[in-house]
């Protein structure tokens, strides 16, 4: 069974890059949202999250982190 991702994501961000990537060369399909001009959404974000920074990962509607969570996932073979 596939697993929903979804990533928050602003188009000049090297971490925001590096998580598509990183999801693309593991073969998992993911919903890209771009915040970029979207102020309102960026804020909901924040408050649902605490985090300041992109991108920002959810896996099965749960938020996982950035790109440093992501990555250590993939390394203890749980992505």
């Amino acid at each position: 069974m596939s697993k929903k991702i979804e990533i928050y994501t602003w188009g000049y961000c090297p971490f925001c890059v590096r998580a598509k990537n990183l999801l693309a060369e593991k073969g998992l399909e993911f919903t890209e949202i771009n915040l970029d001009g979207k102020d309102d959404e960026l804020v909901k974000l924040r408050e649902k999250t605490g985090q300041r920074t992109v991108p920002q990962i959810f896996i099965d509607d749960s938020f996982i982190g950035g790109f440093s969570e992501l990555s250590a996932l993939n390394a203890d073979g749980k992505l």
